[in-house]
């Protein structure tokens, strides 16, 4: 089938090379004329695991190609999918349509009579009818994405459920007809009509953020009282009902989707009159916020009250690992925080570091951790990188000043660097601290 992807950013970029080795033609179109350079040359504009190769691939097969001609696209196919930006609209958090809305005008002019506009941005419920009234005639249906950034691809090839909101049966038809190969692997496909379609992704990840919000909520009490949020956290984690997915306490979340999702939910429910019902939305979003604080608030204890003439070394600079997206970047923000405070922050990171310079620039980079950690007062982990658990904590300790670690993510050995004779905190496990045999 021939389809195309208005919108080449971070979603549109996998679906299209995703459609592509899929076996469909595919036509990528964006207004940012750099940007579809670098795509018809092969190259990811940001980094993906698996995503440069599959782009290549498609590009050099010819079934995916791109442009900045909406008039091409409409030419090319009959089915459209808008994978624009809906950022946050400032002051409410509401999603800003102006992009969608911008799409779908563009195309407006050049549409057959058998076009099909498939939504896959994230918008709140009601937006499909407000484009079925702009656009009369044309049918309009709603497929919202689930990637994970890190695992779009893996998440696009193997999904683990396709939802289509559409207001006809052809409409339908065509749908289970693009994801045929998916669908015959095994892929859930749930069919509904668009307003529900619209739902699942800002629910989803209001309810993936409140998961995250609650346990570190208990990890505050944690360090209040000497339990242990991690031998919590198991334990609720074995009760099938709740899991263990996104009951991970730290320093709580960030990048472009559960921030922006949560907040637009909340507007949308306040603008129906219905804010009283996700009024507890507001609060998981001030407990998120919270942890950012705490970390810096721990590291100045650390330091003897005060950052003036301290010196801390971050590991981690994107929102979370095998991303390079830098986003509402919780990492960052504590890192620019205690750097506003007094204090020289030297930041390592595998992929971001180009991105982070770019957005907080007043911050040093590195991209040897020795040299990031060299003379450090306190070490903050705040992302997650599978590389820093391969660190030799002994190794650091002969290059800080101070061996005081900070694991915002629970992820590193705290045996292991206190044999090396560090000092470990990490939030909701006050028990840690002192090396081993220390006082």
């Amino acid at each position: 089938m021939r389809l195309t992807v208005i919108g080449t950013g971070y979603v549109g970029a996998v679906h299209a090379s995703c459609m592509a080795e899929l076996g469909h033609d595919v036509l990528g179109v964006d207004v940012d004329a750099e940007r579809i350079a670098e795509l018809a040359a092969g190259r990811p504009p940001f980094y993906e695991p698996g995503l440069g190769a599959l782009l290549k691939r498609g590009v050099e097969s010819g079934r995916l190609r791109f442009g900045t001609s909406p008039a091409e696209a409409a030419r090319f196919a009959g089915t459209h999918f808008l994978c624009v930006g809906t950022p946050p609209l400032a002051g409410s958090g509401a999603a800003d349509l102006r992009y969608v809305e911008a799409a779908a005008d563009a195309l407006a002019p050049h549409l057959s009579d058998d076009a099909l506009i498939v939504g896959k941005s994230t918008v709140p419920v009601g937006t499909a009818a407000q484009l079925a009234a702009r656009l009369p005639g044309t049918e309009i249906a709603w497929n919202p994405e689930f990637l994970r950034e890190g695992c779009a691809v893996q998440d696009t090839m193997r999904p683990e459920r396709i939802v289509v909101g559409t207001g006809s049966p052809w409409a339908e038809a065509r749908l289970r007809e693009m994801y045929a190969p998916l669908l015959d692997a095994g892929a859930p496909f749930i069919a509904t009509d668009p307003a529900t379609a619209e739902m699942v992704k800002l629910a989803s990840n209001s309810f993936l953020a409140t998961k995250v919000s609650f346990i570190n909520a208990m990890a505050e009490i944690c360090d209040a009282t000497g339990a242990d949020v991690l031998t919590l956290t198991e334990a609720m984690g074995a009760d099938t009902r709740i899991g263990h997915r996104f009951l991970a306490p730290g320093l709580g979340f960030g990048g472009s989707c559960l921030p922006k999702d949560i907040r637009a939910l909340a507007a949308r429910a306040e603008a129906l009159g219905l804010g009283g019902s996700v009024a507890f939305l507001r609060e998981v979003d001030a407990i998120n916020t919270r942890q950012r604080r705490r970390i810096v608030e721990l590291a100045r204890r650390l330091v003897g009250g005060s950052f003036a003439e301290r010196n801390v070394a971050v590991l981690g600079a994107a929102f979370k690992p095998n991303s390079d997206d830098v986003r509402d970047s919780p990492a960052l923000a504590v890192a620019e925080h205690v750097r506003q405070l007094g204090a020289e922050v030297r930041i390592h990171d595998p992929e971001a570091v180009d991105k982070a310079r770019a957005v907080c620039p007043s911050l040093q980079f590195t991209l040897d951790v020795a040299k990031t950690c060299e003379q450090a007062d306190v070490v903050l982990h705040l992302t997650e990188w599978p590389q820093y658990r391969e660190l030799d904590p002994a190794a650091l300790a002969a290059v800080v000043r101070t061996p005081a670690l900070v694991d915002a993510r629970h992820t590193l050995d705290p045996g292991a660097w206190r044999a090396a004779g560090w000092t470990v905190h990490a939030p909701g496990r006050p028990r840690l601290g002192a090396p081993a045999g220390g006082a």
